[in-house]
């Protein structure tokens, strides 16, 4: 077997060096370029979110843990706003806010619903139909829910005028709904699939946790409009829901009573230690 020289060893040896240390370089420079790209897309997104600056033409450019903002907004508060953002991205050490404030800029007025409108929309849409699965009130509802620039369409059948007028207030009650269009259409039910409606409901509340029930009353205070979920505490036992904590009126001490009334498996309401 014929043997290299040792100068074309060492060269060689060189040379795999070389070549590793490349490789390295390589992918280091790709994973960095990957992790900027990361970090840009999640702080466009969030401005594609947010109501305060998905009008605005904003950029993000980031490079080595540093976010460079450009753009035009309306308020300081806004430029503000943006730099937050920006820092609140894992990663992101430093922010250099470019972005100019103009007092008479106009953001851009488009017909077409941005991205930040459509996930709006669809989460309406779907705090909606949530709060309806959970409410022990809306037996035999077959609805459609749509929802476009905050405006609610409902579509289907209800077996009772109160059902129907039921779904319209829990839609209208939700957090960013403005008007809601309810063409639900009352087809009374059979009184012997209203029987067996109710008798399903009776076995379903049988198997429903006290956990389930406090999550499901946690989320529709949270989704409503009129209601500071945050300040209402929950509890269950045995299907006994309990309410403690402040509210600012009777109106809003009434709705949150009556929204932990409507969850399926609730038995009763103890709102004593809800206060105003």
């Amino acid at each position: 077997m014929k043997t290299l020289p040792r100068k074309h060893m060492l060269a060689a040896g060189i040379a795999l060096w070389i070549a590793a240390v490349s490789t390295t370089a390589f992918a280091a420079t790709v994973s960095q370029e990957v992790t900027e790209a990361r970090q840009e897309t999640q702080i466009w997104t969030t401005y594609a979110l947010s109501p305060y600056l998905r009008a605005n033409d904003l950029k993000v450019t980031v490079h080595d843990g540093n976010a460079t903002l450009t753009g035009k907004v309306d308020e300081n508060v806004n430029k503000e706003l943006a730099s937050e953002i920006a820092l609140g991205v894992s990663g992101i050490k430093e922010v250099d806010n470019q972005i100019e404030v103009l007092s008479d800029y106009v953001p851009a007025v488009s017909t077409d619903r941005s991205y930040g409108e459509l996930v709006d929309d669809a989460s309406i849409s779907a705090a909606i139909k949530s709060k309806l699965i959970w409410s022990k009130n809306t037996e035999g509802l077959d609805a459609k829910v749509t929802t476009k620039a905050g405006k609610v369409t409902v579509k289907g059948t209800a077996d009772s005028d109160a059902a129907k007028d039921l779904v319209g207030r829990m839609a209208l009650n939700t957090r960013g709904v403005n008007t809601v269009n309810n063409e639900l259409v009352v087809t009374p039910a059979k009184p012997g699939v209203a029987a067996n409606v109710e008798s399903a409901s009776e076995e379903v509340g049988e198997e429903i946790s006290d956990t389930w029930i406090t999550t499901k009353v946690k989320s529709t205070l949270l989704y409503s409009s009129n209601v500071r979920g945050t300040d209402v505490e929950v509890n269950t036992k045995a299907g006994v829901v309990t309410l403690t904590g402040k509210v600012h009126s009777g109106a809003e001490r009434a709705l949150a009573i009556e929204i932990a009334d409507n969850i399926r498996g609730v038995k009763s309401v103890d709102a004593k230690g809800l206060t105003i």
